[in-house]
């Protein structure tokens, strides 16, 4: 199956980075190269831009895609967690922006046998990069009923996720679970018949949160996000496309707290903890999809991109957060 996936805001990111011809660029989720054949084309022969992804599908795909750009593109199979050392390997210690596109491809949601969607019977996988040994199956199978109760809850925010872990034990006491066609059966049987159709289908929730488990996926966004913005130039930017409460509350915050990360009492006259701001949030509300997109793509209906940009203190520019703000 050919690797086809829609990148999501895509003119709405490509300004957001502010892209300067001369620039420095990393995708940390390259994907079929949506958004880096935009950022591409706005670079000059001095440009670079760096591609990372865990899925040998798309680096296989973007590497086609890209073929044109010669030595101003380096593409590496990885982790965007692994990204400062990442960049480092490469020869550079500073970048002009970053860009993150959560989530999903069109691509793995489409090839039934990666088993991320429960619109298709395939064997349970989920795994971003299928180097990896432990699979969804494995989880499922092997997760104790109170490890499965809390990723469901936490990561899929089901109500019923006590109901499903309980029901995914019984069943796999007579035999182990091995497609996404027979979870998605349990999940439909732990879920009372009239909220079945309440808020999409009953299993997304429950597959969101395995994949998320599986794939390490807010672990590696909370732990990355200050050294991306330490990785950035001065006035770079990072840009960040999330899909669901849980990827968008993590950037929220980790943006609030590098723009204004003074640990102060509200009530002292002047900062003593010395902590200083890295910059500042460019999106103070989300950009969203326009209606047009999301009426030719569904899969953007969730989308939010927030912007952070990297400023230096010194030459004269001032502190942008006055203490109590924000």
């Amino acid at each position: 199956m050919e690797f086809v996936h829609k990148s999501v805001l895509l003119n709405e990111t490509i300004a957001s980075l502010a892209i300067r011809p001369d620039g420095i660029y990393v995708d940390g989720t390259l994907g079929g190269a949506g958004h880096s054949l935009e950022i591409v084309k706005r670079l000059n022969e001095s440009g670079r831009l760096i591609g990372i992804d865990r899925d040998g599908a798309a680096i296989k795909a973007a590497g086609e895609r890209l073929a044109d750009a010669g030595e101003r593109v380096s593409i590496v199979r990885g982790n965007y967690a692994d990204m400062p050392s990442i960049v480092r390997s490469l020869g550079y210690d500073k970048v002009d922006g970053i860009l993150l596109d959560l989530g999903v491809s069109s691509y793995q949601l489409d090839t039934a046998d990666r088993g991320f969607s429960y619109m298709h019977d395939a064997p349970l996988d989920m795994r971003m990069d299928q180097r990896e040994a432990r699979t969804a199956g494995d989880i499922v199978n092997e997760a104790s009923e109170r490890e499965l109760f809390r990723m469901i809850r936490d990561y899929g925010e089901d109500r019923f996720a006590q109901n499903i872990a309980k029901h995914i034990v019984e069943y796999r006491q007579k035999k182990r679970i091995e497609t996404t066609g027979e979870l998605v059966g349990i999940i439909e049987a732990s879920i009372p018949m009239k909220f079945r159709k309440q808020g999409g289908h009953p299993a997304k929730r429950t597959f969101q949160a395995l994949r998320i488990e599986l794939n390490g996926e807010l672990t590696a966004l909370t732990d990355t996000l200050d050294q991306m913005i330490d990785l950035l130039d001065n006035k770079g930017r990072l840009s960040i496309i999330t899909f669901h409460s849980l990827e968008d509350r993590i950037v929220k915050s980790a943006f609030r707290r590098n723009e204004n990360p003074c640990t102060c009492p509200p009530d002292f006259p002047v900062c003593v903890c010395g902590k200083k701001s890295k910059g500042r949030v460019i999106t103070r509300k989300p950009i969203l999809p326009s209606d047009k997109e999301m009426e030719e793509n569904p899969r953007s209906k969730s989308a939010k991109l927030r912007v952070f940009e990297r400023r230096d203190q010194g030459e004269g520019w001032r502190d942008m957060i006055t203490r109590g703000e924000g």
